[in-house]
């Protein structure tokens, strides 16, 4: 049997880049297929963790996804807007 993934454990430098970076993509790939509900969810965790980054991390991350996080998703998605209703 694999052994578990400690999900526990905080991620640094190189994983912690990926990490938003994933989230932002998969947050974008709900938006395509026009699922607001879960790419508010992903861009919401990608957003936590984006702020945690330092200056020269940030720099890291693609102009693209950077520009589409903090720009363009919260045009749809910023506290401006109506909340999602709960279920």
């Amino acid at each position: 049997m694999p052994a578990k993934k400690n999900k526990n454990k905080p991620l640094l430098g190189k994983a912690l880049i990926k990490e938003v970076n994933r989230r932002i993509r998969l947050a974008r790939s709900h938006w395509d297929a026009h699922n607001n509900k879960a790419c508010r969810r992903e861009r919401d965790r990608a957003l936590d963790l984006y702020l945690t980054l330092t200056r020269e991390q940030k720099e890291q991350v693609p102009q693209v996804l950077r520009v589409w996080l903090r720009y363009r998703s919260e045009k749809y998605f910023g506290d401006h807007r109506t909340p999602p209703s709960s279920p």
